[in-house]
Order: C-alpha cells, then sequence, then structure tokens
C-alpha cells in the first residue's frame, strides 16, 4: 500500500470548523479514477491534488468532488493558493500575485498578507443560458412563487462550471428552502449544471446557499466559482450598486458559516474583473493508504 499526505483547511472563514473543508493533496500523481475514489473518501466538497506547474504557472490544480471532476471551483483555489503561500513554501515572501492552472485555464491569484493571508481569484469569464419560469424555480426550492423574485430572471450561467442562480426575496426564504430534485430532473438536466445557487441580496451583498446534488454534495457551504458570476448577473441585470467591494454570506442555514469577499473593477459597460477572495484556517494533516497501481500513473493533464 502507498500513502499519500494531505493538508486539510477551512476556507472562506477565520475560524476553525466553519467555511468551507478542503483536503489539498500536494505532489502526488494519481490516476483519474484514484483520484475520484479519493474524494468519494474524503466526502468533501472538493478535494485537490496539486503539483508544481510550468510555463508561468506555479501550480497546476485537479479539483474534484465526491462525484465528478470540476474544471474550476473557488475554495479549492482560494485553499490552495493559502496552501502554497503559508504551508507548502513554493511562493517567494515578496511575491503579491501568481498563477495556478486549473482544468478551465490559467487563474491569476493575487495576495494579501496580514494576520492571516487572504487569497483573491480572478473570475473566469462568464456566460449566461436559458431562463426558468419563476414558477418552476419555486417548485425546485420547494418555496412560494411569491418568495421568488419577479424582477429578476432564475437563469443559467457560470464560469466554466453552470449553476442555475435564482433570486429570493428574503433571508428567511433562503433558510426554508429544500431542493426537490424530482423537480430538478424535470426542469433542468441533471447532468447538465453544477448546483442550484439561490440568494437574497443584502445591503453589503448577498445571503446564498446551493445545492449541488448532482455533484455528489447535498449542499456547499461556500461556492467561489458561483459567487463571482452572481455579481456579473446582478450587474447584467441592472441590479448591482457600482461599488467596488462586496460581501457574500454563505453556510449559515447548515452551521458552517462562510465569508466570501468580492473586489469589482468596472469600466463603462460594467464590471471589467470581478475578484472572490478569503481567508483560510489550517486544521490539520494526515496520510491516506491507497493501492500502489493507483500511484504514478502519468503526468497530470493541466501541468
Amino acid at each position: 500500500m502507498a500513502e499519500a499526505g494531505y493538508l486539510l483547511f477551512d476556507v472562506f472563514t477565520d475560524r476553525a470548523f466553519a467555511g468551507n473543508p478542503l483536503a489539498v493533496f500536494p505532489e502526488i500523481t494519481l490516476s483519474d479514477a484514484a483520484m475520484q475514489r479519493v474524494a468519494r473518501e474524503m466526502n468533501l466538497s472538493e478535494t485537490v491534488f496539486v503539483v508544481r506547474g510550468d510555463r508561468g504557472a506555479a501550480a497546476a490544480l485537479r479539483i474534484f468532488t465526491p462525484g465528478r471532476e470540476v474544471q474550476f471551483a473557488g475554495h479549492p483555489t482560494v485553499g490552495t493558493a493559502i496552501a502554497l503561500v503559508d504551508h507548502l513554501g513554493w511562493i517567494r515572501p515578496d511575491q503579491a500575485s501568481f498563477v495556478m492552472r486549473l482544468g478551465i485555464g490559467d487563474i491569476p491569484i493575487a495576495i494579501d498578507r496580514g494576520e492571516q493571508t487572504t487569497a483573491w481569484l480572478t473570475t473566469p469569464p462568464v456566460s449566461f443560458g436559458r431562463e426558468i419560469a419563476r414558477e418552476d424555480a419555486a417548485s425546485i426550492l420547494g418555496v412560494g412563487v411569491a418568495d421568488v423574485r419577479g424582477d429578476l430572471p432564475a437563469q443559467l450561467g457560470g464560469a466554466g462550471n453552470p449553476f442555475l442562480y435564482v433570486p429570493l426575496a428574503s433571508k428567511a426564504a433562503v433558510d426554508r428552502a429544500v431542493l426537490d430534485v424530482s423537480a430538478v430532473r424535470e426542469q433542468l438536466g441533471w447532468n447538465d449544471i453544477n448546483g442550484i445557487y439561490f440568494f437574497a441580496q443584502t445591503d453589503d451583498g448577498a445571503y446564498a446557499r446551493m445545492f449541488a446534488p448532482m455533484s455528489g454534495i447535498s449542499e456547499d457551504p461556500a461556492t467561489g466559482s458561483a459567487t463571482g458570476p452572481l455579481y456579473a448577473y446582478l450587474a447584467k441585470c441592472g441590479a448591482l450598486a457600482r461599488k467596488e467591494r462586496f460581501v457574500s454570506e454563505q453556510g449559515v442555514a447548515m452551521g458552517r458559516p462562510s465569508v466570501l469577499h468580492v473586489r469589482i473593477r468596472w469600466n463603462d459597460d460594467g464590471p471589467e474583473a470581478i475578484e472572490v477572495g478569503g481567508t483560510a484556517v489550517f486544521v490539520g494533516e494526515g496520510r491516506l493508504r491507497m493501492p500502489d497501481e493507483s500511484v504514478n500513473a502519468g503526468p497530470s493533464p493541466h501541468a
């Protein structure tokens, strides 16, 4: 049996046992099937396998949920960036920025060093798909039609990973939502989306939850890959103040409160760049035993 070491972080939080847990496996190459089995064994929202990058990238990441590989994800990107800076020593102390290579492409990372390191990712280009009827969105979330805002569309969108965005009228509606799997299958392609992201706007930003059973995640405590596109969606709909800073809360209803910070650079047409950032807490490390045939299966295709 071979062994692989991993680091465990809580991401988008400044305290342990909050935020979104993340396992980071550094410098080990496994087969695709083995990485998926490890992610299923860890049973976290995402597990990351990271190797040193080349061609200008500090690191190359493979990101797996318990159910599938994803090409872009926020809390694994932010958490792994902080791991590279604070724990693995892959980033020089004088570096304020670097690039990480994901399946979707190269993601710029900015670092703010302080009492806790904050990592900021730049959201990849956002695209939008079809809209869903208000009544169908309500049935998917088990809420009343009046709980779904009528002035904003329930719409598919994302940065590589498509989500259904559903605007709700209040935090209370967000908290009482319950996913109706049969309604999802009826109204949406089960394998065409990564999750259902629903939110209520607040004075500072948004209060959100995200269900993703199609990715092997019943509920995600923090979804950075959905947060950046959320603000692109709100700007597209004319529902976002032209401020430079916002805050999204997520995970509160499931007892894993997370805080995702958003920075927006605007131009005349709208957001020019959307960054999502946060801190992470190192909570432990361990070693996982696995069959020898899983190890050294060839180079990562993202490296």
